[in-house]
């Protein structure tokens, strides 16, 4: 048996989650439209590689502070429904269903929060997602972040974490599928590294380690 970590924005589905998230909750009317040319702004600077995880999650968390835990969850399964199944690779789902046809773990890693990661890793039928842990307080969400930013580096602790906590799982070898340069530390502690529609930097690393390189398309 294998370990498959799959990135989730713009690897598993073709844009990013948190982005479509909250131009979901401005549509509805549940936050304020300036919170979006935030995140634009944020996510430049994720492109270039110079983003502060910390002001990410802080920014994108503010609409839920003082929302209880239920109301959210009614939004998330809707969402997930309109905005992100529909965006899902057909690829991807054919590589999900391979490692799980083979009896593979298979975990989606993400950078965005937990409260959509974990309900969009079990629609996808994952066994486990790994994501920014969100700070609820008595069943309401504080608008704040905690534990391991799944981020560069973050990830691989927040694998290397689970590990230990599960160590019945014995893994022969490790897959590893991103879109993003900031993952480059998730696939290069990976056996088997797959960039899914690489910008021009990780395309090169791939084609200099020999990594697969794949253009999924909708």
């Amino acid at each position: 048996m294998d370990l498959a970590l799959f990135d989730l924005d713009e690897t598993i589905i073709s844009e990013d989650s948190t982005g479509l998230w909250l131009r979901w909750l401005v549509l509805q009317g549940f936050a304020p439209e300036g919170v979006l040319e935030q995140e634009r702004a944020l996510m430049a600077q994720y492109y270039q590689g110079t983003m502060s995880m910390e002001a990410y999650m802080t920014t994108t968390l503010s609409p839920l502070a003082g929302m209880a835990t239920s109301t959210v969850s009614g939004w998330i399964r809707r969402f997930i429904q309109r905005d992100i199944l529909p965006r899902v690779y057909p690829a991807a789902r054919e590589r999900l269903r391979w490692h799980q046809q083979r009896g593979d773990t298979v975990i989606i890693i993400s950078a965005s929060g937990e409260h959509l990661v974990t309900p969009i890793a079990q629609q996808l039928g994952a066994d486990c997602a790994l994501a920014v842990g969100v700070e609820i307080v008595d069943s309401y969400y504080s608008g704040q972040f905690c534990g391991t930013l799944t981020y560069r580096e973050g990830k691989v602790e927040s694998i290397n974490h689970w590990r230990s906590q599960n160590p019945h799982h014995q893994f022969a070898q490790t897959w590893a599928y991103s879109d993003s340069i900031n993952d480059l530390p998730m696939l290069e502690h990976a056996d088997h590294a797959y960039v899914i529609n690489p910008g021009d930097p990780l395309n090169q690393i791939a084609t200099e380690r020999g990594w697969e390189v794949c253009r999924w398309m909708r």
